[in-house]
């Protein structure tokens, strides 16, 4: 017997459609079939994730202002990822790492610019 993907009712098919059901659906009366369990869940928020790494990076615009509240904002996403409340445990830490790194800067920033203009104070007192 040889097979012909042409015709859909071939003798002894047992993957073949059934008389009266197009297209899979059940008939009249008959219980629908079912899909393959429960839908899967819906993501987890990553709003404090976000929020962290966009306010660090808005940090080295705003003389680090932002990048102080940055900072908080991936504290509270770490503590939440800790407590399985939320994802995103990578912009978290970028967030973080960048936050303390345009904090550490300006803070920096700030003392050369303080230590030369006692330099230049000093300098014309003498």
């Amino acid at each position: 017997m040889t097979y012909d993907p042409y015709n859909p009712k071939q003798p002894g098919d047992p993957y073949g459609q059934q008389p009266g059901q197009p297209y899979g659906q059940p008939m009249h009366g008959q219980q629908p079939m079912y899909g393959y369990g429960y839908p899967p869940p819906p993501p987890k928020q990553q709003t404090n994730a976000i929020l962290a790494l966009v306010l660090s990076c808005v940090g080295f615009v705003t003389c680090g202002v932002t990048a102080i509240v940055g900072v908080i904002f991936g504290h509270i996403a770490m503590g939440k990822i800790r407590r399985g409340e939320e994802d995103g445990r990578g912009l978290a830490l970028a967030g973080l790492i960048v936050g303390y790194v345009v904090i550490a800067g300006w803070v920096l920033y700030l003392a050369i610019v303080i230590i030369a203009i006692i330099a230049a104070a000093n300098q014309g007192i003498r």
